[in-house]
């Protein structure tokens, strides 16, 4: 008996060692990219303090750009979202709404608010989609840039192929329909497509953030707002580490493999020749990203893959733990799904920093990071049981760990409010610190499930997106 809780101890203090060495590792990480970040934030917001984008507005070589916006039971947003499109401050686009066979009315409020008629458009399918039912246009001069497609449901990856074949212009930018968009978005996000030097830019892509309680009149934002729900307000603090402290360094190193599929722009030409978006995956996005630019490298294409801070598209998060985890899980999925597709660029020098780099570290921080903490939380299960934990090391290792969570977010907070401070009420900047103290205990676990399900679903074959039912705009809507 004594030999065996030797043995037994022995393993779990290698088990802690191991864990302890990995949060330092994933940490360490952290740093590194929040510092990177806020040196290519602080040299990106230097060179725009410059920038006139009314010359880009009224410019004749601005980039032609259709936005595709798939759409499917969203009968809640549909009207307020297809207005607040037609009303960018952008002159050389079209928008293209995509119904994806939905169960709901969503169609009829098409028709009905927008004087929608049958018409024929020329267009050549590139890529195959599910039958197209009919294509729509306004009779109404005032939404002359609508074009509305209706087709039998495929899933919203079938939806943008439908969007990228009917698309006239050479830049797409694919968009959640639910989606709301600052007026200047799409001059910002045309800006890097004027600027590639020497290397073409594929995809760019800017930040996204939370509507949830914010006030939309006529399709835009003019009041931003905290969540009233816990779960949806610290998911505004983990889009603030996200975009603010991630996707900015990535882009930094050239390394980034995801442009949020609720607000991206990207080369149609480049898309059409990698195929399009894979129908087969629920991570239609990242895995988009990762097609065009391995297709990039095996043809030896300069290229790039741009990123802004500019917060650009606000989006309404789920606001109880049934609909997160129908979100979160599909991502895991969408992840595991990207990564097993494109397993021969990981750890592979040909792929250059993609391989070497943002592959490896999507593995080892993104795809397997749950399933290693629920491991540690099972083993550190069995050792209370047999009475062999060292309390006094596991304690400070808890709290080391949760003082980083807290550590962290605040540089989040201190970097959104040293540069856009979008959320300038000061109670909201101390809701979103508590947030920050809270989150560890209540949000995290349950991201850490809702991936847990993700690699169950995964193993288990389920497919689709399953229902995602939003409570829409409506009732923030001022008077």
């Amino acid at each position: 008996m004594i030999f065996y809780n030797t043995e037994l101890t022995l393993f779990f203090e290698i088990y802690l060692i191991l864990i302890l060495a990995y949060a330092i590792l994933i940490m360490s990480s952290y740093l590194i990219l929040a510092y990177l970040s806020t040196k290519e934030l602080k040299e990106y917001l230097k060179k725009n303090s410059f920038v006139d984008y009314e010359v880009l507005l009224t410019s004749e070589f601005a980039p032609k750009l259709s936005l595709i916006a798939p759409a499917y039971n969203e009968s809640f947003t549909i009207q307020e979202n297809v207005k607040s499109l037609l009303s960018l401050n952008y002159n050389n686009y079209q928008v293209i709404v995509v119904n994806d066979g939905s169960k709901d009315n969503s169609m009829e409020i098409l028709i009905k608010t927008y004087d929608l008629i049958l018409t024929e458009l020329d267009f050549h399918s590139k890529i195959e989609t599910k039958k197209i039912r009919g294509i729509y246009t306004s009779k109404n001069a005032a939404f002359k840039k609508l074009i509305v497609v209706d087709k039998e449901n495929g899933g919203k990856a079938d939806a943008l192929n439908a969007g990228l074949n009917i698309a006239q212009n050479p830049y797409v930018v694919c968009i959640d329909v639910d989606c709301i968009l600052d007026k200047d978005s799409l001059l910002k996000l045309a800006k890097p497509f004027l600027e590639s030097y020497g290397k073409r830019i594929i995809a760019t892509g800017g930040v996204v953030r939370i509507a949830n309680q914010c006030v939309i009149k006529n399709g835009r934002l003019v009041d931003v707002n905290i969540p009233d729900v816990m779960l949806s307000r610290i998911q505004v603090l983990e889009y603030l580490r996200a975009f603010l402290l991630g996707r900015m360094a990535w882009g930094r190193l050239d390394g980034l493999l995801l442009i949020s599929g609720a607000f991206g722009a990207f080369d149609k030409e480049i898309a059409l020749l990698a195929g399009g978006y894979n129908t087969k995956t629920v991570g239609e996005d990242m895995e988009l990203v990762v097609r065009m630019r391995r297709y990039m490298l095996e043809n030896k294409i300069p290229y790039t893959v741009s990123y802004i801070p500019d917060p650009l598209c606000w989006t309404e998060a789920p606001e109880d733990f049934k609909i997160f985890k129908k979100q979160r899980s599909r991502w895991m999925r969408g992840t595991i799904e990207t990564l097993s597709i494109h397993k021969k660029m990981f750890l592979n020098p040909k792929y250059n920093r993609l391989g070497l780099l943002s592959i490896p570290y999507w593995t080892f921080f993104e795809l397997l990071a749950p399933g290693i903490e629920f491991t540690g939380l099972v083993i550190t299960a069995l050792f209370i049981i047999f009475g062999l934990l060292k309390w006094h090391f596991f304690l400070l290792l808890l709290l080391f760990v949760y003082s980083f969570a807290i550590f962290f977010s605040v540089i989040a907070l201190y970097s959104e409010e040293r540069t856009y401070h979008k959320y300038p009420k000061q109670a909201d900047f101390f809701k979103l610190l508590l947030a920050a103290f809270i989150e560890p205990f209540y949000f995290h676990p349950l991201a850490v499930y809702a991936a847990l399900i993700g690699y169950k679903e995964k193993i288990m074959g389920t497919k689709g997106w399953g229902e995602m039912t939003r409570k829409g705009f409506t009732k923030k809507e001022e008077s």
